[in-house]
């Protein structure tokens, strides 16, 4: 029984013709191939994407369009044009499509959108990581509506977000675009993104599907050499749970090899799991150029017609961003009979049930707008914002910060010091307009205001008297800054050194697509000029302005405090100022390690015993700080882990734990759940998050926390690859850290081993029981 049939309900009588059978069986070859495609109104080579330059084409829209179209390839983010003036273009260039072509059909119209709209005059959000610093799904579910709703005022369908790969190799430069190393936080924070988004009308894409995180050495797009068991238990989980959970409407496949295999042309990925086993019902993009590289960069295909052979057979629907293989190359393979048109009526059938769910065969484009477009309004600032200060991560302090304090007035004189001290660009990842476009245009404005972190600190501390020094570059050798540098730390009371990352693509910058590092050191010089203001004796704040985490270790103890934020976005500045005056309390964890060294990748803390340090190795990779650390302003204490003794396999348990802010202040703690199966058929980790709640506690305050956790989220492969729940005893615990057991408790799962399917539970609930009681 295909797909299809079994979905339409064989045996059933439908109630009325199937309008989108109806519409393929009217569509010529050519017309079909159409709807399998995008055209790049704007692509002019700029390096935008992988090996652009290479494949730029000067088709013209008329002629590519004569015979419809699939998708229209980022209107608005491939240069700076008017808002306002390219959606009168689209809306007219969609109703050229439905009056002047045979098929009389719209466009899907996407763009990317990762830390919003890329383009100009959008808001401009915090990158994936601080999202997953937040440690707050809800959050960011408010983020992709917002994102959403800005999109769909544009008339934009699809955005290409959220990214799903699990962090495995930090010295991989997307990085910046992945929200965390453990499987459970992608998954939970990326299905937010999802519901926001779609919630506004704009379709999702879950990228990238699937191990293009794993890549060897952290290089992009090199070979991946991950085992079935860590495909099944690590990669695959996170979007398991954004389609299943999420809803998500579309995927698009990583350009990665998996043991040799690349999955542009994995029918086991992209129909088997995809479809299959997981009932997913949308389309299937190409990562722009992926079915091309099968043939240019795999060397799986003799040429582009083999190419989208493959391609469309493993299960890939639309070429992106052109249609450089599934126009003429994939035509002459149905008609040579090399590829049935069975192939092509399935994904051109899934392309016009998408179209139909999202109102598009209704459309007429008739009627103009009438409101001029407002990107960037107030209420999305202030959700950048809010996100930004949730994010934010105090990996040290001695007590020197809050700069402003609470009783007592903050320094006389602060030296602001560092490269990404008062630079816009700073704030933001490679997927963001400024840095993705915006380099190629040098004569554009921002398009948003963006304070920097030393305007910021101006304003949040009026009466201190602040001075500044750049010091370095981000990249490069010149030190010539450095004596200004340290005259101005030398004259302050306090040093505030914002060092860290400038976000670009394919070797443009140290952050993002392309830009892989060989060791995890701070780009340049900055290293040099952090210990230059240290050795002045004046305190110093280190804050970091990243799209990874460094191997900042020996920051910890010389710098008398060190703040982390992961491109925080066109509020990032203000919520860094905050922080350090104290009107913010920090609340920010690390979803990714702190590592080591470079020499200590890959690393994640699910490792198993030999996974880290041990007595039959010199090597130690123990990170500085682990996964889930982050400091306050303010201390809690957890205690009385309370946990059921006995459940069945196939059941869930319940936890409870007993939370109080024991500091002078109102703070957030993360209450973070471990568990670790200690003897399994296989190895497992030292820890594995199960649970977390974010918690707003009054000083003194206490709460209970109460999760309900499915033993699925204790499940893994078996011997068999099964996935599976076995019996046995789990060390549970809460600490501030994952390897830090401040409160545990046992648990014993009885029965037999439980064989996982869909009907089972993936996402743990909490609950918080309020007030217990306030000391006096």
């Amino acid at each position: 029984m295909s797909e299809d049939t079994e979905r339409a309900g064989v045996g059933a009588e439908p109630a009325a013709p199937d309008r989108v059978e109806q519409i393929l069986a009217g569509l010529s070859l050519p017309e079909k191939l159409a709807q399998l495609v995008g055209f790049w109104v704007d692509f002019g080579g700029d390096t935008v994407a992988p090996m652009a330059g290479e494949m730029a084409s000067s088709d013209a829209l008329a002629e590519t369009t004569a015979d419809g179209l699939g998708h229209f390839t980022r209107v608005y983010g491939t240069r700076p044009v008017d808002p306002g003036e390219r959606r009168a273009w689209l809306r007219e260039a969609q109703r050229r499509l439905v009056e002047d072509t045979r098929p009389g059909i719209p466009a899907i119209v996407h763009e990317e959108c990762l830390t919003g709209l890329a383009a100009w005059q959008a808001t401009t959000f915090p990158a994936p990581p601080a999202w997953g610093a937040s440690f707050d799904p809800e959050l960011v579910e408010q983020l992709g509506a917002a994102i959403g709703t800005t999109m769909r005022s544009l008339g934009i369908h699809q955005g290409l977000a959220p990214v799903l790969d699990v962090v495995r190799d930090v010295r991989w430069g997307r990085v910046e675009e992945c929200i965390s190393e453990d499987p459970y936080v992608v998954g939970t924070i990326g299905s937010g993104y999802v519901r926001g988004l779609q919630s506004a009308g704009v379709m999702a894409t879950l990228k990238h599907f699937a191990g293009y995180s794993n890549s060897r050495a952290g290089r992009n797009l090199a070979p991946v050499h991950a085992g079935p068991r860590e495909l099944a238990d690590v990669i695959l989980p996170p979007f398991e749970m954004a389609l299943r959970d999420g809803g998500a409407g579309s995927v698009m496949h990583s350009y990665a090899e998996i043991d040799g295999v690349p999955v542009a042309a994995d029918p086991e990925l992209l129909t088997g799991v995809l479809r299959d086993r997981w009932g997913f019902d949308g389309t299937v993009v190409a990562d722009y150029f992926g079915v091309a590289f099968l043939h240019r960069l795999h060397g799986v295909a003799g040429d582009l017609g083999e190419a989208a052979a493959l391609a469309l057979a493993a299960g890939v629907d639309i070429e992106l961003p052109t249609g450089e293989a599934y126009l003429e190359p994939l035509r002459a393979a149905v008609e040579s009979g090399a590829v049935p048109i069975h192939l092509v009526d399935r994904a051109v059938r899934r392309v016009l049930r998408q179209k139909e769910r999202l109102g598009l065969l209704d459309e007429s484009f008739s009627v103009a707008e009438a409101a001029d477009p407002v990107l960037d309004p107030p209420e999305h600032r202030a959700l950048a914002r809010r996100l930004a200060e949730e994010s934010v991560v105090l990996l040290a302090n001695s007590g020197l910060l809050p700069l402003g304090g609470e009783s007592e007035a903050g320094p006389r004189t602060i030296a602001v010091i560092g490269p990404n001290a008062d630079r816009g660009e700073a704030m933001f990842g490679c997927y963001s307009f400024v840095n993705h476009v915006l380099a190629n245009h040098p004569g554009f404005e921002p398009g948003i205001e963006v304070p920097t972190v030393l305007a910021s600190l101006r304003a949040e501390m009026p009466d201190a008297s602040i001075t500044y020094a750049a010091g370095c570059a981000v990249e490069g050798e010149d030190r010539s800054g450095f004596a200004d540098a340290v005259a101005a730390a030398t004259a302050a009371d306090v040093a505030v050194l914002v060092v860290g990352d400038q976000a670009g693509l394919f070797g443009r910058g140290t952050s993002g697509e392309g830009n892989d590092s060989d060791d995890l050191e701070l780009p340049g010089v900055q290293r040099e000029l952090v210990e230059a203001v240290v050795a002045t004796g004046t305190p110093t704040v280190l804050v970091l302005l990243t799209g990874r985490p460094y191997a900042v270790g020996w920051a910890l103890d010389s710098c008398a405090a060190v703040v982390q934020a992961f491109f925080p976005g066109e509020e990032g500045g203000s919520a860094v100022a905050g922080v350090l005056s104290g009107r913010v309390c920090p609340s920010g964890h690390l979803p990714i390690s702190l590592p080591r060294s470079a020499g200590a990748m890959p690393y994640s803390y699910l490792h198993p015993r030999l996974g880290g340090p041990t007595e039959v190795t010199r090597l130690d990779n123990t990170p500085p700080l682990a996964f889930g650390h982050g400091l306050s302003y303010t201390t809690f204490a957890r205690e009385e882990l309370d946990v059921e003794p006995e459940v069945a396999t196939s059941g869930c348990f319940t936890a409870s734990v007993r939370v109080t802010n024991t500091g002078s202040r109102a703070g957030t703690d993360l209450v973070q759940l471990y568990g670790r199966d200690p003897v399994a058929s296989v190895t497992r980790p030292l820890a594995q998050l199960l649970a977390y709640q974010r918690v707003d506690l009054a000083a003194g305050e206490t709460a209970v926390v109460r999760f309900v956790v499915p033993t699925s989220r204790l499940a893994f492969s078996g011997r068999d690859l099964v996935r599976m729940v076995e019996p046995g005893a789990i060390e549970l615990w809460v600490g501030p850290d994952c390897r830090t057991r401040e409160t545990e408790a046992a648990l014993r799962l009885a029965g037999p081993v439980h064989p996982v399917t869909s009907a089972d539970g993936r996402l743990a609930r909490a609950e918080v029981v309020r007030p217990v009681g306030v000391p006096g």
